[in-house]
């Protein structure tokens, strides 16, 4: 299996219905159950004491082995199958340029985020290293072969950056010195990010990924609005996490590692506004950094996996405006929004509107940076947040035909005088 397409159950709702967003009230996470004593913090894994070796292959039918970071790391399959340490197919390209760790623990991520597959919560059904996340397995590879591999020039040059994904655990800040370290000791030609967890860190801790020579760093913020995050990331769903502690974290980030070096992930569709989205994209382009956007995609086995994902219209209006403010220098006080906070009107030149649309390029995986240009994400995330089949995030230049489809998806969304020409 490839990292096109996880098997998964079916989502009611798919992106078939003419919705114009995903309303606060519907959007709702299931409360976590509780976790039996037998199953908290990776306690079947410790006791059976299984020993690692080579490759893992996430699979539910045998117990985890005992993998721990900085020994080992998981890996995005999309990542395993350029790096040829897994067989794979991926629909229309071959690669992704983005080599994402991910840290790794028999006990996990001690946060419950309510969207996210690595959540606390799922202890009682799945061991840690078997879980998904952004729709796909992640392998455990030893991390030593992974630096060996790549800096043998065994992924053929394809890596255009490595980003370090931290997870909320006791041993993570330390850990993410020591991968990023034995990293840049060996490995000149590929710059590395870090993926944070702001509520395990202080800025000493950005201080030192810094000296050691992180190039960009990322916060995970995610939800668009202080309501929503505590909803989806803090004490709705008996996690640790709080905005204002991210925000801190970003802040100190932007100013060690300056402008241009650091960024935030943004999720669209969890029952925000485009104005709520929009005003966070501004803050942190003001800050001097860049927001990586995500189209919610309810993910198998979290605590929002029966909501629908973000309608195609949201998204499309969304990502644009995005795209105008990170990369064309236009801002969200030139926008109108209705009482709603739905964009309603781009403020932008007509022609130069059609000009962004034309080039595709506001409607790629939006991340860090990667060699082809400041706009092109090297974190490409091959359909992590869509199926092939309607893709929200282009992981490629998309073509004609695609073009054409995200034009249609775009005037759904849009009153009729305020619709992109043909």
């Amino acid at each position: 299996m490839g990292c096109v397409e996880m098997p998964r159950d079916a989502v009611p709702d798919f992106t078939g219905r003419a919705r114009a967003f995903n309303d606060p009230a519907g959007m709702q996470p299931r409360a976590p159950a509780a976790v039996p004593v037998e199953a908290r913090n990776g306690a079947r894994v410790k006791a059976a004491g299984g020993v690692a070796s080579g490759l893992y292959r996430p699979n539910d039918n045998i117990l985890t082995p005992n993998m721990r970071s900085p020994d080992y790391v998981q890996m995005s399959t999309a990542a395993a199958i350029t790096l040829g340490v897994m067989k794979g197919y991926m629909h229309r390209t071959d690669c992704t340029r983005c080599l994402n760790l991910l840290l790794t623990y028999p006990e996990g991520c001690r946060a419950n985020c309510a969207y996210c597959g690595l959540a606390r919560h799922r202890e009682a059904e799945r061991n840690y290293a078997d879980r998904n996340f952004i729709r796909v397995d992640w392998p455990a590879v030893p991390y030593d072969e992974v630096i060996e591999i790549v800096a043998a020039g065994g992924d053929g040059g394809r890596f255009h950056r490595m980003c370090i994904s931290m997870i909320t655990h006791p041993d993570s800040d330390r850990d993410t010195r020591i991968v990023l370290k034995k990293w840049v000791d060996r490995v000149k030609h590929v710059p590395v990010s870090i993926l944070s967890n702001p509520t395990t860190m202080t800025r000493q801790d950005v201080q030192e990924l810094y000296d050691l020579g992180a190039e960009i760093f990322t916060v995970a913020l995610d939800a668009t609005n202080p309501e929503l995050f505590e909803r989806t990331r803090g004490r709705g769903v008996q996690s640790p996490h709080s905005w204002d502690k991210y925000w801190e974290i970003l802040r100190a980030a932007a100013e060690i590692f300056g402008p241009e070096r650091f960024g935030a992930h943004l999720i669209v569709g969890m029952g925000e506004s485009d104005h709520d989205v929009l005003s966070q994209v501004q803050a942190i382009r003001d800050l001097g950094g860049h927001s990586h956007m995500f189209a919610f995609f309810p993910e198998a086995g979290s605590l929002m996996d029966h909501l629908p994902p973000v309608p195609r219209p949201q998204w499309r209006r969304v990502q644009l405006a995005r795209y105008l403010i990170d990369y064309r220098g236009h801002r969200l006080e030139r926008m109108r929004f209705d009482g709603g906070g739905c964009l309603v009107d781009f403020g932008y030149p007509q022609a130069e509107l059609e000009a962004v649309m034309a080039g595709g390029v506001a409607f790629r995986t939006s991340g860090c940076p990667g060699k082809a240009a400041a706009d092109i994400s090297a974190c490409d995330r091959p359909f992590g947040d869509s199926p092939p089949s309607n893709i929200a995030s282009y992981p490629f230049a998309p073509d004609g035909g695609d073009l054409r489809r995200i034009r249609r998806q775009l005037q759904r969304g849009l009153p009729e005088a305020k619709r992109p020409e043909r």
